[in-house]
């Protein structure tokens, strides 16, 4: 994080400028994005990585242990199922559902056309179908 955080004070004449009246988060996030993917690159890492994010983020109806432990099993299919899409859909889907993101500025994030994000998007949603499907059928979380 510190190299993120260098690049953004070193950067500031140019943020001020840019995102007078914009929204900074999709260009804080972009620098993020290929901080870690610089990363990645210089340390040789291919495999997926562990998310830590929050997948239910909705408050509990009812606190008894039982649907508190349900819920749970459900994120934690839920974050497994995300964890096996290739980068690619990984990333427009997070930003997209989670991060609550435009095609548009995902789009600037990824550096790839909007066409792209949402063919990414929509391949990466029938993937999490068959996989979250797939581990209803096998009893995984139940």
């Amino acid at each position: 994080m510190p190299r993120t955080s260098y690049r953004v004070l070193r950067a500031r004449s140019q943020v001020l400028r840019r995102i007078s009246g914009e929204n900074s988060r999709p260009w804080l996030l972009s620098i993020v994005r290929n901080t870690c993917l610089t990363w990645l690159q210089q340390n040789r890492f291919s495999g997926s990585t562990e998310l830590d994010v929050e997948i239910d983020g909705r408050e509990e109806e009812s606190e008894n242990p039982e649907s508190i432990l349900l819920a749970a099993a459900q994120s934690q299919i839920v974050r497994k199922a995300i964890e096996a899409l290739p980068p690619e859909f990984r990333e427009v889907i997070i930003l997209r559902e989670m991060e609550d993101l435009s095609y548009k500025e995902i789009a600037n994030i990824a550096s790839i056309p909007v066409g792209t994000v949402m063919s990414r998007l929509s391949r990466a949603r029938s993937r999490l179908q068959e996989l979250l499907s797939g581990a209803r059928t096998s009893g995984v979380g139940a």
